[in-house]
């Protein structure tokens, strides 16, 4: 569903400020680094950039997937970098991190699907400081058992893989996504770790109901989940998926209260909520 981009209300009127990222922008450049921060368009990037947060995205920043709303580029791959875990731990000396998020494009092109690769970078964050506390936010694996203990058994102290919506909208939304399946990498980190937290976010404003919202959340602790992430999905462009509605910040509000209700530990819910927003609070 492409077409004109509808106007924000005064809540989603947040401004970017590009002086606010310059430095961190020069310093992933320099160690070639990428941040979902950038290729996503997150509207969040000045306010984090200004703190000196950013959510790394490694394995590139082309995507074998096209979901439709999504910014990240789509296509083939360049080859895996070996030597980027240890270039995202030098980064996060630099930044003085002490919780850190790291994310990926699909890499269906991949056998693991990037599994060792994310393994690896939890390593050589572990390496740089034993207390930091490591998250990982990941593709689906196609629910690869061997993928998901992999990661798991490098040991991240947070385990997120997103829901993005409702099941009705993913085969408008997540065309190369299953929802079962989803649920279903979530439910295998469990498995392999009852200690483990799990984490998973959702898009609101796609054109779902308040049912098919607390149904979802009632599949995510059915299976164990712990964290929850919701926020307004904003259209990247025209050619995009487009917003259906624009959720009150009181409606926001009311999913909290059903999340807690539903037995989530933590929650972040509001229109400028993403996954790594404010990261760290969730084990606070």
């Amino acid at each position: 569903m492409s077409g004109v981009i509808r106007q924000k209300p005064d809540w989603l009127k947040k401004k970017i400020h590009l002086q606010e990222t310059y430095e961190l922008y020069k310093l992933f450049g320099t160690l070639n680094l990428h941040t979902v921060c950038k290729e996503a368009l997150c509207p969040n990037i000045s306010e984090c950039f200004s703190k000196k947060i950013a959510t790394f995205l490694i394995m590139g920043c082309t995507c074998t997937r096209n979901c439709d709303f999504c910014a990240v580029k789509n296509g083939m791959p360049d080859k895996i970098d070996k030597s980027e875990p240890q270039r995202v731990a030098e980064a996060v000396i630099k930044l003085g991190l002490k919780h850190v998020v790291i994310t990926s494009v699909t890499r269906d092109d991949i056998n693991d699907g990037g599994a060792e690769i994310f393994a690896k970078t939890i390593a050589a964050l572990k390496a740089v400081d034993k207390e930091l506390k490591v998250e990982v936010l990941v593709p689906d694996f196609k629910a690869s058992a061997s993928s998901i203990k992999k990661v798991i058994q490098a040991n991240p102290d947070i385990f997120a893989h997103n829901l993005e919506t409702v099941p009705r909208l993913y085969s408008k939304v997540r065309q190369d996504a299953q929802y079962e399946r989803s649920l279903e990498v979530l439910a295998k980190a469990k498995s392999f770790s009852k200690n483990i937290y799990t984490k998973s976010g959702l898009m609101l404003g796609l054109g779902e109901t308040e049912k098919e919202v607390l149904d979802v959340l009632a599949d995510l602790r059915q299976v164990g989940c712990d964290f929850l992430s919701l926020g307004q999905y904003l259209t990247p462009s025209k050619n995009h998926y487009q917003v259906h509605d624009f959720i009150h910040p009181d409606k926001f509000i009311y999913y909290k209260n059903k999340a807690r209700e539903f037995g989530f530990l933590h929650t972040q819910s509001g229109p400028y909520v993403r996954s790594s927003y404010v990261a760290h609070e969730y084990l606070s």
